[in-house]
């Protein structure tokens, strides 16, 4: 599992780093990467290597330092290296020597055509966005417009030969991006690849910021011993989840491997309680047990589905997934009460999330002894904590988690998931089709069954976006993408993290 560090962290563990080595080596180990990274993208051109060309954009600090000494190396490549400096007077000065040494030269205004540009304007201490007159030259730069817009399109940012995009290449972190949140306020650099040093940041993996960092590449530098503390955010890998997925023994029977209540649908939304019921049956619980309104289409559809209309005739369960199109009337609110009050771990989703955001059954929330994952989208996660995510979707959904003694796991392109303790993960598996009607049923009766095998809460959330995400890339493959897609998808990539383990 990756770890991200905020800033205060990075800046500190360098600190300490330094004052170990002679003066320049980090910069010069984060320059190396860096070139070394941009030559490879440019000798997948059609003609590598010489003949291709370089802008670099160079703002004030070390950010523009570290790309100002990778220019130097590509030019020492025999590449064509220009630099357009966004503050001469606070300019690195050895970069810029070490630059024009090399036969890289400063120019005024960004060449007509270039195959790569390099964003070392701001670095990780940057706040805000850009600002308009470094905006409208970043545009001019890689879209070849002069609007203001930073971003351009990472599809089609393939370089200028053939008439493409260049390839724009981000230093430690794109600019106008918040490292320790991701937010983006105003205009800020959309990236093909970002080359960060030393340490993954937040604001490369959630929020905004993911979307503009494209392919995220890690140079160590040698900070790994020297960051103290607890990492901002955690990210998950096949490895690790191949290794946490629960599997049946020769030992196991339909009642040792979990059995999961699933307490979803209703007249209005039946199709709920199918997609949840579907998820379930793909994790790794023997037995399923639906309580609801849908029994009859459940068993004609689930034969192996024990089926009864309420929570109190269900009979034993390892866990409770509840509220995905339960309704939220007398009766609604009746069986979410009867699955708080039940002594297993719960996953409450949609119309149960709006429930426990009320005063009463807000108290039997807070009150349960067993764990309970709450997996709210924005809107629903403003009626639990009074107010939408914002900026700082990483620190809101830790508050929530911490307020309400619960999992909180936060969907969105990049799901967060945060734990009670202030431990926080995203899930980089995520992927825009999963934004359409039902997907999040799926995910909460994938993730009950978690629950239902025996995985700790953390654990069970934590895996069930990462595999819920990869079902949806798989299912993607196939065209326009419904929650039914999704749910069949589940098995191949479930078999794809079995082939790891």
């Amino acid at each position: 599992m990756r770890a991200a560090w905020r800033v205060a962290a990075v800046r500190a563990a360098e600190d300490s780093l330094m004052a170990t080595l002679p003066a320049g080596t980090l910069m010069a180990r984060a320059a190396s990467g860096l070139a070394r990274r941009c030559a490879a993208l440019l000798d997948n051109r059609p003609t590598p290597g010489y003949g291709r060309s370089v802008l670099l954009l160079v703002g004030a600090g070390n950010n523009g330092g570290d790309a100002l000494y990778a220019g130097a190396l590509l030019a020492r490549r025999g590449i064509g290296v220009a630099a357009v400096l966004l503050a001469p007077d606070r300019t690195h000065a050895g970069g810029l020597a070490g630059l024009r040494a090399a036969g890289g030269h400063v120019v005024g205004t960004p060449p007509e055509r270039v195959d790569l540009v390099v964003d070392g304007i701001l670095g990780i201490g940057g706040r805000g966005g850009l600002r308009p007159d470094a905006a409208r030259l970043v545009s001019r730069a890689i879209t070849g417009g002069a609007d203001g817009r930073a971003a351009g399109p990472a599809e089609g940012a393939r370089g200028s030969a053939g008439g493409g995009r260049p390839v724009v290449v981000a230093v430690d972190l794109p600019s106008g991006v918040d490292a320790d949140t991701g937010a983006v306020v105003g205009d800020a650099v959309r990236a093909d690849v970002t080359v960060t040093f030393g340490a993954l940041k937040p604001g490369l993996l959630v929020g905004p910021g993911a979307t503009r960092a494209g392919l995220v590449e890690l140079v160590d530098i040698g900070l790994g011993p020297w960051l103290r503390g607890e990492p901002a955010l955690w990210v998950p890998d096949h490895d690790d989840l191949a290794a946490w997925w629960p599997r049946p023994s020769a030992d196991d029977d339909k009642y040792t491997r979990g059995v999961v209540g699933v307490a979803t649908g209703s007249a209005a939304y039946p199709g709920a309680a199918m997609m949840s019921t579907a998820g379930a049956l793909a994790g790794p619980t023997g037995m399923v047990r639906y309580a609801g309104t849908a029994t009859e289409a459940v068993r004609h559809r689930y034969p192996s589905v024990v089926a009864t209309e309420r929570v109190a005739d269900a009979g034993r369960v390892q866990a409770w997934v509840c509220g995905c199109g339960l309704g939220t009337d007398e009766r609604a609110a009746a069986e979410v009460r009867a699955v708080l009050a039940a002594d297993v771990p719960v996953c409450l989703d949609a119309d149960a999330l709006t429930l426990v955001a009320g005063p009463v059954l807000s108290r039997e929330l807070r009150g349960r002894a067993q764990p309970t994952v709450l997996t709210p989208h924005d809107r629903e996660f403003a009626r639990l904590a009074g107010g939408e995510p914002g900026d700082d979707r990483v620190g809101a959904a830790v508050r929530l988690a911490a307020e309400l003694g619960a999992v909180v796991l936060l969907k969105g392109d990049r799901t967060v998931i945060a734990a009670p303790d202030g431990s926080a993960y995203v899930n980089p598996t995520g992927t825009p089709v999963l934004a359409t009607a039902g997907t999040g049923d799926v995910l909460a009766g994938l993730l009950g069954s978690l629950l239902g095998a025996g995985l700790p809460a953390v654990r069970a959330a934590v895996a069930a976006a990462y595999v819920h995400g990869l079902a949806g890339r798989y299912a993607a493959g196939s065209g326009p993408v419904t929650a039914v897609d999704v749910a069949d998808a589940l098995r191949p990539a479930l078999a794809d993290l079995w082939r790891v383990r």
